[in-house]
């Protein structure tokens, strides 16, 4: 029976970093790759010696889920890892972000990477991990950010009880919080009418996935890189959010 990795969001940012670096970290046959943009994933096949099997898919679009739990119950393979790294946000107040925008937000974050999970549980066994992609936004409402935070939230919520469930199955559960990340992810977030503007760190996605596999070695249940990261999920904890959203709108110049 084959062993696989799944990553979502494969095509490029943290999702293809991931990818290239399964090898070093998890031995499978096969690393299932999705994305929307088939074109690039099937680039993806020069950057690793495992055999790569393109996948193009919308994972905001239910019909993608079922299309992928089929496949899986004709493989039946072993799912040693798998990445939900698929998501976009938009930087802009809720009203004025497109009703098909804040859906689909919610549909891609929370419902896809939820479905993935699902349908890939069955198909694990013990040792096996899912990474969930969350986001500092996760621990703090954060306006003009509004539904892609609320969103990561929930992420950050179901992955670290999800992985309290699933420990007698012998099977870990992580959440990775970035912070700022140099990415593409940028180029959706941020149109022509974007309020926020001001990033007080930007990281790299080779940094933040270097940390996630070493908390995912250590069975941590949340991965964070960065000081400034750290930093400001402990005051999130501290401070009422009501004075950690008004700091967040003078940082911006929101007031």
């Amino acid at each position: 029976m084959k062993k696989i990795a799944i990553v979502t969001g494969a095509s490029s940012g943290m999702g293809k970093e991931f990818l290239k670096t399964i090898p070093d970290h998890t031995d499978v046959d096969e690393i299932w790759a999705i994305s929307r943009d088939k074109k690039a994933l099937e680039e993806l096949q020069k950057e690793v010696t495992v055999r790569i099997i393109p996948l193009a898919f919308d994972l905001s679009e239910d019909k993608s889920i079922s299309d992928i739990r089929k496949i899986l119950e004709k493989e039946k393979p072993i799912i040693k890892l798998l990445i939900n790294a698929a998501g976009y946000g938009k930087f802009e107040k809720t009203t004025q972000i497109s009703y098909e925008d804040n859906i689909g937000m919610i549909k891609l974050n929370c419902e896809g990477l939820t479905g993935m999970c699902l349908i890939s549980i069955p198909y694990m066994e013990k040792g096996s991990n899912i990474i969930n992609f969350a986001s500092v936004a996760s621990f703090q409402p954060v306006p003009y950010i509004n539904i892609y935070a609320a969103s990561k939230a929930y992420v950050l919520s179901f992955s670290r009880s999800l992985n309290r469930e699933l420990i007698k199955e012998g099977i870990h559960v992580m959440a990775i919080c970035p912070y700022w990340t140099k990415t593409k992810f940028f180029d959706r977030a941020v149109t022509k009418n974007t309020i926020v503007k001001k990033y007080v760190a930007m990281y790299t996605p080779e940094d933040n996935v270097k940390k996630a596999w070493k908390d995912l070695k250590k069975e941590k249940d949340i991965s964070q890189y960065g000081f400034i990261a750290k930093a400001q999920v402990k005051l999130c904890k501290i401070l009422p959010h009501s004075l950690v959203m008004r700091i967040w709108e003078k940082q911006q110049k929101l007031n």
